[in-house]
């Protein structure tokens, strides 16, 4: 055997290795996640398989809707727990997150998300539910309202994603993979090391200028998000979020649903003038309210939240 060949095989072999050791690796941080941070719902059957939700509370009817990479656990920190206290408030890992399932084959435009989103609120008996959509869950809230909205009381919205972008935060540039056969190579491979090795940059657009809450990685559920099936599915999310926005901005001014923005004044990731000022200027009738904050205030604001959710639930009735 030629020594070039050896050479070649012998690249090969220490690929494979290194790359088994990643997915070995990447295996063991998902089986130390999921039992720090377990199902805290109960499960329904829905066509995109298994759905985790938690109901809590007595009330008129909420349904909070989390953002991009996110799950149920964004509103846990406070946020849900004041609103119960008046409400009946459900939380859902949207299809894909959290302990949520969906299939490859499933759409995961703004459009068919917010079918899924009423198809889930028939499934668990909710009428007319107050929703509350944050970031992402925003935009899928606003589909819900062009669509559905006799079936809804009204929007809170927090930090939402609302208008078409030209460019995306820099946040979410390693979810911009539109293969999914390199999506999944790279969720269990790089994924979970490059997030476990440097969360900070991300962590400073995400939740800055606000400090990351010491709640947030368990109660909060921002473990969850080192597994590949979590990176996986974000970044199915992530690809085609853009595509439906320049039509529903069109639809906007029909909107006939009371709607209200809630943002944070230095949201890195979403622009409030941009997602809160351009919609009103669109749609006078929304409201909109800044506050000193990030992009994550359902984590690092819960109390404003809740009582701006309280003031819009009340007004809605």
């Amino acid at each position: 055997m030629s020594p070039i060949v050896l050479i070649v095989l012998a690249v090969v072999g220490i690929t494979a290795v290194i790359l088994l050791g990643l997915v070995i690796y990447a295996i063991w941080i998902q089986w130390n996640v999921q039992r720090s941070v377990p199902p805290r719902g109960a499960f329904v059957p829905v066509s995109t398989g298994k759905l985790h939700y938690l109901s809590c509370g007595n009330g008129p009817e909420i349904v909070m809707i989390h953002g991009l990479g996110g799950q149920m656990g964004n509103f846990d920190t406070g946020l849900a727990d004041n609103l119960a206290r008046d409400h009946r408030v459900t939380l859902i890992d949207r299809p894909g997150m959290g302990y949520s399932e969906r299939p490859a084959s499933t759409p995961t435009n703004i459009m068919a998300q917010a079918d899924q989103m009423m198809e889930i609120i028939k499934a668990l008996g909710i009428e007319r539910p107050l929703i509350v959509g944050h970031s992402l869950g925003g935009a899928i809230a606003l589909g819900m309202a062009l669509r559905h909205g006799s079936k809804l009381r009204g929007l809170a919205l927090l930090a939402p994603l609302t208008m078409p972008v030209e460019e995306a935060s820099e946040a979410f540039a390693g979810l911009a993979i539109r293969s999914d056969i390199l999506r999944r190579f790279v969720g269990w491979t790089f994924a979970v090391p490059t997030m476990i090795r440097r969360p900070e940059p991300v962590e400073e657009l995400i939740f800055g200028p606000d400090p990351v809450p010491d709640t947030y990685a368990i109660r909060g559920g921002g473990l969850l998000g080192l597994r590949p099936r979590h990176f996986i599915q974000a970044s199915r999310d992530f690809v085609n979020t853009a595509d439906d926005l320049p039509s529903m901005a069109r639809e906007y001014p029909r909107l006939t649903l009371p709607v209200r923005i809630l943002f944070g004044r230095e949201d890195r990731i979403l622009d409030p003038e941009h997602h809160g000022a351009d919609l009103v200027t669109r749609v006078p009738q929304i409201g909109l309210e800044l506050i000193d904050g990030g992009h994550m205030i359902p984590v690092t604001r819960p109390e404003t939240c809740a009582t701006f959710i309280r003031r819009a639930s009340q007004a809605m009735t």
